[in-house]
């Protein structure tokens, strides 16, 4: 039973043989390793049989070695159907053109769902994925990578804290975060401004509290600044007044700011290379399967002398299987390349730039920096190294709450 299933997909003939005693023809075919099944007589001397198409020829040499007639009455199997639907063009053509059709419908966006949002941030999200070319009815090659529309999305819509971006099939699934703004308790509890750095008091702005420093005191980390016990206003009052006032404790507030100082140190080399692209750039089409790539456009390749590439591959879907064929895109940047080699002098200025930008990234953009001053520098194998004063101005407040009774 096994071998007619084989022999179902590999294809197989019934043969007639006619001639004098016909079924000893097939008694050969056996002793000659052929196989034949479903031997029967249908006249005296007519014996008919199935054997397997790739058995034809050798039972054609072994009819030649005899007086026996052979004649082909049926034709079965996967081949002879596939030969027998490739004759008919139109119905060959409609049915490429069926598959190509489903094929393109398969890697079409249809279907964008956006859920773990309120309506109006859907709304805006909506707007912004048009923006970018997301809807339905679009190519999902001609999209970018979920990762990049994820931080889009953040970019463009503030609301946002998280968005997480799934394809399945036809359809892109969006889950989204909201950001949870915490208001500032409107009533602190009491609390003391404190010196979170040493530093000259350069402005005072003082809403809530009792002010215990002057513009131009010298402060140390931990110094009060702004006191929430209200009682410690200086009075004219006797002691035995002062016993009977009653002490009100209040949340301090207020913005100091101070002249404040850092040491930095730099490293800067005299010999630098920098890279940078010139902005021509062409894009390269492929088909991969597996390891091997048919390109389909972009045939030339540019004549950069230096390059970049960034690869983009997207699998090809069937309805809603994942083909193993995958449309590659690979982009090809032209970039150059800079080498500089810069004096002592040059070099200290880059390491100033330098020392100004991690300074600002550490204190943040309301920090200002007022001044700097090259304590220290030397040049050591082909690098200066900079030890840096800086002065800058910047709020120091700190809050330390106020237990009633201190």
């Amino acid at each position: 039973m096994k071998h007619i299933q084989e022999s179902v997909v590999t294809g197989y003939v019934t043969i007639s043989v006619i001639g004098k005693r016909p079924e000893l023809f097939f008694q050969q075919c056996t002793s000659s390793g052929i196989r034949v099944w479903n031997v029967r007589k249908t006249e005296s001397d007519v014996c008919e049989g199935n054997i397997k198409l790739s058995d034809i020829k050798q039972v054609k040499q072994l009819r030649s070695r005899t007086v026996y007639k052979i004649r082909f009455t049926n034709r079965k199997g996967y081949p002879f159907f596939i030969r027998r639907f490739l004759r008919k063009k139109e119905l060959l053509l409609g049915f490429i053109c069926s598959v190509l059709l489903i094929l393109f419908l398969s890697n079409i966006l249809w279907e964008v769902k956006i859920t773990g949002v309120p309506k109006d941030i859907e709304e805006k999200i909506s707007k912004q994925l048009e923006q970018y070319g997301i809807h339905a009815g679009t190519w999902i090659f001609s999209l970018d990578s979920p990762k990049e529309i994820q931080q889009q999305l953040l970019d463009d819509v503030p609301e946002l804290l998280w968005v997480g971006i799934n394809q399945k099939g036809t359809t892109f699934f969006l889950e989204g975060v909201e950001k949870v703004v915490v208001k500032e308790e409107e009533n602190p509890g009491p609390r003391n401004l404190v010196a979170s750095k040493k530093g000259i008091i350069k402005k005072m702005y003082v809403s809530s509290g009792v002010p215990k420093v002057q513009v131009n005191d010298y402060v140390h980390p931990g110094d009060i600044l702004v006191s929430g016990k209200m009682s410690d206003k200086s009075t004219e009052e006797d002691d035995a007044k002062k016993e009977e006032k009653k002490v009100d404790y209040v949340a301090a507030d207020g913005e100091i700011t101070a002249t404040t100082w850092y040491e930095v140190k730099v490293t800067v080399p005299l010999n630098a290379s920098s890279e940078q692209l010139t902005g021509n750039k062409e894009k390269k089409f492929y088909l991969g399967f597996g390891n091997f790539q048919l390109p389909i456009w972009g045939f030339k390749t540019p004549e950069y002398t230096y390059d970049q590439r960034e690869i983009t591959e997207n699998p090809i879907r069937f309805l809603k299987w994942e083909l193993p064929v995958k449309m590659i895109e690979t982009l090809i940047s032209e970039k150059t390349y800079k080498k500089e080699e810069r004096t002592k002098n040059q070099a200290i200025k880059t390491g100033i730039k330098q020392a100004k930008e991690e300074l600002r990234l550490q204190l943040g953009p309301e920090a200002q920096i007022l001044s700097e001053k090259v304590l220290h520098e030397s040049v050591e194998r082909g690098k200066v190294k900079l030890n840096l004063y800086m002065s800058v101005e910047e709020n120091i407040v700190e809050t330390q709450p106020l237990r009633q009774g201190d």
